[in-house]
């Protein structure tokens, strides 16, 4: 998949212009992108277009205009755009009780062993993580992950071949979440560019 490049983005002033329409059109093209993996996990599968949105709010709300800067920002985000023959996603724990936040976090620890993509019978696809996002003693409520996949999981997915899903099997979290039709045609389209 192309990475974003700074001739992609618009300046502060048009994006100003067209913000909420853009907002809009992002939140409908993540509904299915977004997947709830029981009640207390959810993944949001990323691409070049969810990261251009996310690059050019990132300008916005830091009112960034130094090119530098904005160059970094374009660097960040493109770590997170899927190589090829890979899906990739944010991982979110959703505490409600913000008064137990690192309690309930802790309790995720590990977690980073623990997710897979399964595409019918034959292929099971552990999640790898970005390093630094958990440690012995502390974990974020945001980790990010690739599905990498082979060239037969590959096509199996793009065909839809038998139930996909991802699922967590952690001593404190077991939970699967069934990928649905229309949100598998989208994810074949980043296996496919």
């Amino acid at each position: 998949m192309r990475k974003v490049h700074l001739d992609d983005l618009m300046g502060l002033p048009s994006y100003e212009r067209v913000c909420d329409q853009y907002r809009q059109e992002i939140i409908e093209y993540k509904k299915n992108r977004r997947l709830p993996i029981g009640d207390r996990i959810s993944l949001v599968f990323e691409n070049r277009k969810t990261m251009t949105f996310q690059i050019q709010e990132m300008i916005r709300t830091e009112r960034i205009t130094d090119l530098d800067k904005i160059k970094e920002e374009v660097d960040v985000y493109n770590s997170l755009i899927p190589n090829p023959s890979e899906l990739s996603a944010t991982l979110l724990i959703e505490i409600v009780d913000q008064t137990k936040i690192r309690e309930e976090l802790l309790k995720f620890l590990g977690i980073d062993e623990a997710v897979y993509l399964k595409i019918g019978e034959q292929h099971t696809i552990r999640a790898t993580f970005e390093e630094g996002r958990s440690k012995e003693d502390k974990i974020s409520a945001v980790q990010y992950v690739r599905f990498p996949l082979s060239p037969e999981a590959k096509k199996a997915f793009i065909e839809g071949r038998g139930e996909i899903a991802v699922f967590i099997d952690h001593p404190h979290y077991k939970a699967q979440g069934k990928i649905w039709e229309e949100m598998r045609q989208s994810l074949a389209q980043d296996l496919l560019e």
